[in-house]
């Protein structure tokens, strides 16, 4: 497996070591040893699955407390995912980090705790899967505004007009969401 530093400290981007022929392609995807030994020490306690239409955007979700550290990766389809750093003390606090995953790509991102994760689907019938660190805890739930100009985000929205649940669409700016240490 290689590991791709990004422009944030935390967030890494993934390549799988993928072995193909003409009957398809073989990956692991977990590995607790060999993950550790990359230096990635996780323990996961929850899977999840979605499926969105192109132009779904989903996020920028944190708990807090009880932050989610998140491995994402795609099943089927492609998306755009993003990582904003919400540790207060963090030099790069408020920046973000972007990138493709696809089933074509065969990429992971991991997004550890502390940060709001978010994706926008950019083909049909996209599935989304995503390992977490912590369990699901609505009660401790925000969004970030996907769209909050103190981000800027990037969002690849050319011909896209995103579809947002409502909960999104009333996420906080990034001057009033609870930050991490």
């Amino acid at each position: 497996m290689k590991l791709i530093e990004t422009a944030i400290a935390g967030p890494i981007i993934i390549e799988p070591r993928v072995f193909g022929d003409a009957r398809g392609f073989f990956m692991e995807t977990w590995n607790a040893a060999a993950f550790r030994e990359a230096g990635l020490d996780l323990t996961f306690v929850q899977d999840n699955h979605s499926r969105s239409q192109r132009g779904v955007l989903r996020g920028l979700h944190f708990q807090n407390p009880g932050p989610q550290g998140k491995l994402v990766r795609v099943t089927r389809g492609a998306v755009y995912d993003v990582a904003v750093d919400l540790r207060g003390s963090s030099p790069t606090f408020g920046q973000w980090v972007g990138v493709e995953l696809s089933a074509a790509n065969q990429r992971m991102f991991w997004v550890p705790e502390g940060f709001a994760h978010g994706f926008v689907t950019l083909e049909d019938d996209t599935d989304f899967l995503y390992k977490c660190t912590a369990p699901y805890a609505p009660q401790t739930e925000f969004t970030l505004a996907w769209d909050d100009p103190s981000v800027g985000i990037d969002w690849p929205l050319d011909g896209i007009t995103p579809l947002i649940s409502e909960k999104d669409a009333r996420g906080l700016a990034l001057a009033d969401v609870p930050v991490f240490p």
